[in-house]
């Protein structure tokens, strides 16, 4: 499963996360694993969550990240929720289509593994394509 949150910055995208990060500890029967650009998260996540700062990772693109989050699995196979916040942040590239594809992906990977997926994306939700909106 692969849920993406999106709008606006100042949007409360990032709140929500939190909520949904902090729930997903109490609830989920594995581990949860949080992935952001840059470490703004670590004071408002429960201590359980793994936080990766992917800043401290090369990810010029999709397929490295696709790469970095089979690496987490294959070191984790209780890993049950994975969080993606900002993916706009994560990986720099404006072109929608690789977007739409790598939330496939993700998509396949969650019904592969059994893995659920949350992802944020800083932009107008009215603009998305239907490759993103049918992730909302």
């Amino acid at each position: 499963m692969v849920k993406v949150i999106m709008g606006l910055k100042g949007a409360g995208k990032t709140k929500q996360m939190i909520d949904l990060i902090n729930t997903a500890v109490g609830t989920e029967h594995g581990n949860v694993v949080a992935i952001e650009h840059g470490a703004k998260l670590t004071y408002d996540i429960h201590y359980k969550i793994r936080l990766v700062d992917v800043a401290e990772y090369d990810m010029p693109n999709y397929e490295r990240l696709k790469g970095f989050i089979c690496g987490l699995y294959a070191s984790n196979f209780d890993i049950t929720h994975i969080f993606l916040d900002s993916l706009g942040k994560m990986v720099r590239c404006d072109d929608n289509a690789q977007m739409e594809e790598f939330l496939d992906w993700l998509e396949s990977f969650s019904e592969r593994h059994g893995i659920k997926f949350t992802v944020t994306i800083s932009a107008d939700a009215s603009l998305a394509g239907e490759g993103v909106r049918k992730y909302f």
